[in-house]
């Protein structure tokens, strides 16, 4: 295994040297520069505001989310209900921040899970050329599934609810991670610092995960705010279409799709999970837009 690995990723061994390789293979990461940006910290403010959102749900919400009322379709400003309620009595308010504890749990899970997966396959295509082909053409067959086929494949499978969901979201980012990191150490591998560290004598597994990976990881962090950004629409739309988390469980999704037959007479009804998508959405957007655009500097 070690001996393929030295051969597929480095290449044939060049002769012995002396000379070890420098420590400083490893260029400076930009991170704490991209996020200083005022693009990065509005982003990070909006994305704050709605995780923390989330996560203070049961103090900041008055009502449960599943509790109902005699009055239904309330408007914005009614005593003990800020949002108003629903067409079922039930606390608007209380809805959208248990709504934003479903999503965040979701895809905090979904998201890094499928990254693992795809990176892990990446691996693995780089130990044999075998692999790296059986691995692409996986990654191929996964791609080749509109989204929606392959969430209502996996729903019809397993049934609607969180692990579906969590399934649909992991395997779309698979093949993304994966190839993203495939890419991303090819290029690697011909810089002048695995040069350096193969003429130092160092083996092809050092050389992958000591000098290699850890320069092949900028990419990926800027893929993970994106795949965030995804999974949120992902989500939303298993629930608007009914394939999601099944009810009276709230998400961000399923209160909005509730909401489109009272548009005309209670807007109001849509408008919390859409803002709070918008804002979740356009900060993690800024977010990865700011590390995308310092890396490539």
């Amino acid at each position: 295994m070690t001996t393929t690995t030295d051969t597929v990723l480095t290449g044939p061994p060049p002769p012995a040297a002396t000379r070890k390789p420098g420590r400083r293979s490893r260029p400076r990461h930009p991170y704490r520069t991209a996020l200083s940006t005022a693009r990065a910290r509005t982003g990070l403010v909006l994305v704050g505001a709605v995780v923390l959102a989330g996560l203070l749900a049961p103090l900041l919400a008055g009502h449960g989310p599943t509790g109902q009322s005699a009055q239904s379709l309330a408007a914005l400003g009614t005593p003990g209900h800020p949002l108003g309620t629903d067409d079922l009595g039930r606390d608007l308010l209380g809805r959208v921040l248990y709504g934003i504890r479903a999503d965040l749990g979701i895809i905090a899970v979904a998201v890094p899970l499928g990254a693992a997966l795809g990176c892990l396959a990446a691996l693995l295509a780089a130990a044999h050329p075998v692999a790296d082909t059986v691995v692409q053409r996986v990654f191929d067959l996964v791609l080749a599934f509109p989204g929606l086929i392959l969430a209502l494949a996996v729903t019809a499978i397993l049934g609607p609810g969180r692990t579906p969901v969590i399934l649909v979201i992991a395997l779309a980012e698979i093949p993304v991670f994966g190839r993203l990191l495939r890419g991303s150490v090819l290029v690697q591998r011909e810089r002048e610092y695995v040069t350096a560290a193969r003429v130092g004598g160092s083996s092809g597994r050092r050389v992958l995960f000591r000098h290699i990976l850890p320069n092949a990881a900028d990419p990926l962090i800027v893929q993970l705010a994106v795949s965030l950004t995804v999974a949120v629409f992902i989500e939303g739309a298993m629930s608007f279409l009914g394939v999601g988390v099944r009810p009276p469980e709230p998400t961000l999704g399923s209160v909005l799709a509730q909401s489109l037959p009272y548009l005309s007479e209670a807007p109001h009804f849509a408008a919390g999970p859409l803002i709070t998508v918008t804002a979740l959405v356009l900060g993690l957007s800024l977010v990865a837009e700011a590390l995308n655009r310092e890396i490539r500097r």
